[in-house]
């Protein structure tokens, strides 16, 4: 093998991986909403249907074909002309599907973090590690085949590399474990130890729902007495939390923390972490039963925060949790009286020092609920009534969580973050109150395991009557249609379509002045 021969193939092998690593760099965004979960993203790369697969066979074909023609058309000029003439179509494909695909941005695009960073060269060094031994490999076995055609045709199966990407990232990102798992555990030990230091109040805020909304308002009524600090967003595992008390400090009265669960083992890891003495347990349901194999794995889980801490404040599904003195909603507490409308929430909030009215911005039967368990805290911690009532006035609504937004006339109830069935019930129960055309955009509720049909028939029974429905995607739709349509439905007002833009481009010509549109559950690309 001459040394042109092997230059070209070294820096053809490195352009050639660079352009396949644009083309993928969205599966590693999909790979970060998975966790870094090497299993879970390879299953759902190839399950049935997955549009992300589908395109990258579509791409292995056309690079493959123009390749291919391009070297039989362009063959007159020779061999090795022939092959850098096939270049030219190579790259135009590679740069058109990059460009197709910055057009269709992932719901949840790639956080830049510094795992994310290394992740992605770690990668791209495959990726072009890969190439550079494909390039040799199949230089090797046209010159030991000795055949015309064999030769012409030697780089084409580069464009089959499409197809490797998905395993290559997923064994990428087992190689970074080697580091990510030490950094992460020191990272986290780094925070532990600032939190078992610190004075302050650690409280934990877990449950199937609500967690997020419980935690925003708990922290707005605290700050009325409290300096407090909270977890950003939903940071509500180890390394969030720990990035939140690395980056942000611990210099506040009452620390919030927003702990998540997906597996059994999580909520004791965080409570070892946190070591919190106050807790609020917002509620039980299936969410994420899928994960944790049974309801009873759930409530177990969720009860591990209540059993950890002194001053426990527990939601209705949740009222057999924790001791004697728990402050449990329906019997210590509760919102009552609950008056619904499409620009606030009115409820009398009941707490062991008395009652008060409330009204807030916030929509939905459910926000009464979460403001009762943010307030029923705040009472457990020191607070008076009226240092209670005053934080209530500044409560706001938490975005994507069933937040109302006005555009030409039209009411759009984004409720893009919701992922549970009672909370989808409420939303619904919201659009209902519209005087104008009701519609509803939905892809179903994800990870109820064997519970999954049903929930989603009872989703989609609870839209019958709605003046329009659109089902978006594959994940769950055929179940809520089923549902809809057992319910006594109308057909004629049922839309399935692909993906969130298709239905935005439905509603475009259909909603008017007055009209009231629901988006329930925005599924993150992992789920589509």
């Amino acid at each position: 093998m001459s040394i042109p021969t092997i230059l070209a193939i070294l820096i053809g092998g490195l352009l050639a991986g660079y352009a396949f690593f644009m083309c993928s760099v969205r599966l590693v965004a999909i790979l970060q909403q998975q966790g870094y979960s090497g299993g879970a993203f390879l299953k759902w790369y190839y399950r049935s249907r997955n549009i992300e697969r589908k395109k990258a066979s579509i791409l292995a074909l056309a690079l493959a074909l123009l390749t291919a023609l391009f070297c039989v058309c362009f063959s007159f000029l020779g061999y090795a002309a022939a092959n850098l003439t096939s270049v030219a179509p190579f790259a135009l494909i590679c740069v058109l599907y990059c460009y197709s695909e910055q057009k269709h941005a992932l719901k949840v695009p790639l956080k830049n973090t510094m795992r994310a960073v290394r992740l992605c060269i770690g990668y791209a060094v495959l990726l072009c590690a890969l190439c550079i031994g494909l390039g040799f490999a199949l230089a090797a076995i046209a010159d030991a085949a000795e055949t015309g055609w064999v030769y012409l045709m030697r780089f084409v199966p580069f464009c089959l590399v499409p197809l490797l990407c998905p395993p290559l990232l997923a064994f990428a990102n087992l190689c970074m474990k080697a580091y990510e798992v030490p950094h992460a555990d020191r990272f986290i030990r780094r925070a532990r130890a600032a939190l078992a230091a610190s004075p302050c109040i650690k409280t934990g805020i877990t449950g199937s729902f609500g967690k997020t909304s419980v935690k925003h308002f708990a922290a707005v009524i605290l700050s009325e007495k409290y300096r407090v600090i909270a977890t950003p967003a939903s940071y509500n595992t180890p390394i969030g939390i720990a990035r939140a008390v690395n980056e942000g400090g611990l210099d506040c009265d009452i620390f919030l923390a927003e702990m998540g669960a997906r597996r059994t083992g999580d909520i004791s890891e965080l409570c070892d972490m946190v070591c919190p003495s106050a807790g609020v347990v917002t509620g039980v349901t299936c969410q994420h039963l899928a994960t944790f194999g049974s309801p009873e794995a759930i409530r177990a889980e969720k009860g591990e925060l209540a059993a950890r801490v002194a001053r426990c404040v527990l939601g209705r599904s949740a009222a057999d949790m924790g001791g004697p003195d728990a402050l449990v909603m329906g019997r210590d507490f509760d919102a009552e009286d609950v008056a619904l409308s499409l620009e606030g929430t009115s409820f009398t909030l009941r707490l062991p020092a008395g009652s008060l009215p409330v009204s807030v911005p916030l929509l939905g039967r459910h926000a009464a609920e979460d403001v009762a368990l943010a307030a029923a805290l705040a009472s457990s911690l020191g607070l008076s009534l009226s240092e209670i009532a005053a934080g209530i006035a500044k409560i706001r609504p938490v975005e994507h969580r069933l937040q109302r937004r006005d555009a030409d006339g039209v009411i759009i109830l984004d409720d893009a973050y919701n992922s549970n069935p009672e909370g989808a019930q409420n939303a619904v129960e919201v659009l209902r109150l519209a005087p104008g055309k009701k519609v509803v955009v939905t892809p179903g509720i994800v990870e109820l395991g064997q519970l999954e049909e049903e929930v989603n028939a009872r989703l989609g029974a609870s839209l019958a009557g709605l003046d329009r429905v659109i089902l978006v995607g594959e994940t769950l739709v055929l179940d809520v249609r089923n549902g809809y349509l057992a319910a006594g439905g109308d057909e004629k007002k049922l839309s399935v379509v692909p993906t969130l833009e298709a239905a935005q481009q439905l509603l475009a010509g259909e909603l008017v002045s007055g009209d009231c549109v629901l988006f329930l559950n925005d599924l993150p690309d992992c789920y589509n």
